[in-house]
């Protein structure tokens, strides 16, 4: 462990997991929290269970194409209770305002959390603000907390205890968009609206895949760290092996050419619109059918499978042959894109 913190620390790789155990899961250690779900889930009735996340959004620049910090602070939050298996149904937000911030732009921002919340069907029920002097903060934070019901038939989606060999993983569309899109409006790079980012939030797809009676072994959002991180953390958890398709995973011409240009690797770019599904095998087809039928699952492809080899490791079938091992992101590839 460093020092100091560093922006790597907050990359959702290597370096935050290495701070999560070694600082906060040591002296904040307890059944609910060690399961490092998206969600915390804890009882509420025989049949219920309730779901809470938290969140916080410094994105730079605050608007970029396909959304703003009010849409991500929304969609973030939502998304991390559908893919524990919750129904969201309130949130609470938290505004800490740089003294000079337009109020213009502020309107605009609750506006853009507003729409998003009635699109996701939650409540936004409480709230603080705090406003800082000039250059004590980045123009506009934002936290939020929410809250779901659960049924206990879908506690186990959020830990992933259930996940088996021969399992297939889906993805709900291209990767890498998010992060791109964040690039280059920070940047001021040009591309023509080409690239947009894919914030939005999955809790009726999600939904509709659960209540049609789908074998969900595992839900996961894929936003820092990418894709890759994502399957890292699982295969490490579940201590099993995954074996992913390059050829599989859907991407963008114009997100892969900017990565290609600039050096990033797209299966380490965030994303905030891409629920990373493990489903049973046998069921393939079937969940296959609902997600492309559905508009926020057009583009749902199946990239991998669960396997008996290799546990605890992600191996990727090169396009071009090869294998690439997958690991966790290791230190700081893209700052504030969430």
């Amino acid at each position: 462990m460093t020092e100091k913190i560093l922006l790597g620390h907050g990359s959702g790789g290597k370096m935050t997991h290495q701070l999560i155990q070694e600082v906060f899961l040591s002296h904040f250690d307890n059944d609910i929290l060690s399961v490092q779900s998206d969600a915390a889930i804890f009882p509420h009735t025989s049949n219920n269970h309730l779901a809470m996340t938290t969140d916080s959004y410094v994105v730079n620049p605050i608007s970029f194409p396909g959304g703003d910090i009010g849409k991500l602070a929304v969609c973030g939050t939502v998304n991390d209770l559908a893919v524990s298996g919750a129904r969201p149904l309130y949130l609470a937000a938290s505004f800490i305002i740089e003294e000079g911030f337009p109020v213009a732009d502020l309107i605009t921002v609750v506006e853009s959390m507003s729409n998003e919340a009635q699109k996701a069907g939650v409540s936004i029920v409480a709230g603080d603000t705090k406003v800082v002097n000039r250059g004590m903060c980045d123009k506009l934070f934002i936290t939020t907390t929410g809250f779901g019901d659960l049924t206990a038939d879908r506690h186990h989606i959020a830990s992933g205890r259930h996940i088996h060999p021969g399992d297939v993983i889906l993805i709900n569309g291209p990767i890498a968009d998010h992060g791109m899109a964040v690039l280059s409006a920070r940047e001021g790079l040009d591309n023509n609206g080409a690239i947009q980012s894919d914030c939005t939030s999955l809790n009726h797809l999600i939904q509709t895949v659960l209540e049609a009676g789908i074998n969900i072994r595992f839900m996961r959002d894929a936003t820092r760290g990418g894709l890759a991180t994502v399957m890292a953390e699982v295969a490490r958890s579940a201590t099993v092996g995954i074996e992913l398709s390059e050829a599989a995973i859907p991407m963008q011409e114009p997100t892969r050419g900017l990565c290609e240009l600039l050096g990033y690797d797209p299966l380490f770019v965030a994303n905030e619109g891409k629920v990373v599904m493990i489903v049973d095998g046998h069921q393939k087809e079937p969940v296959l059918n609902i997600m492309q039928n559905h508009p926020d699952g057009r583009h749902t492809t199946i990239i991998g499978e669960v396997t008996h080899d290799h546990p605890g490791m992600v191996v990727l079938n090169t396009s071009i042959g090869g294998r690439r091992i997958l690991d966790m992101l290791s230190g700081e590839q893209l700052p504030r894109i969430c």
